[in-house]
């Protein structure tokens, strides 16, 4: 694990709500690399839309991006700072 850090931001969409629990698991377990986090319910599409902040090796980010797009009806994608 390299002792570099970047900063990213992972988009996710929610468009079904049993899989919340399991996503707020996995935000539970990198709480220390989150820097911030903002949820924005859609009532009307039926879907939440969250933005994750971190700061953390590129495995780490990459680890949690991939968990979180692996749950059912969950989509994400991340982007990086160019430093």
């Amino acid at each position: 694990m390299s002792s570099e850090t970047r900063t990213a931001l992972i988009g996710i969409i929610v468009e079904n709500e049993n899989s919340v629990e399991e996503l707020n698991r996995l935000l539970h377990e990198y709480r220390r690399h989150i820097i911030g986090r903002m949820g924005v319910p859609h009532p009307s599409k039926g879907i939440s839309i969250i933005s994750i902040a971190l700061d953390s090796d590129q495995d780490t980010i990459s680890a949690l991006s991939g968990k979180l797009g692996a749950l059912e009806g969950v989509s994400s994608k991340t982007i990086y700072s160019k430093n």
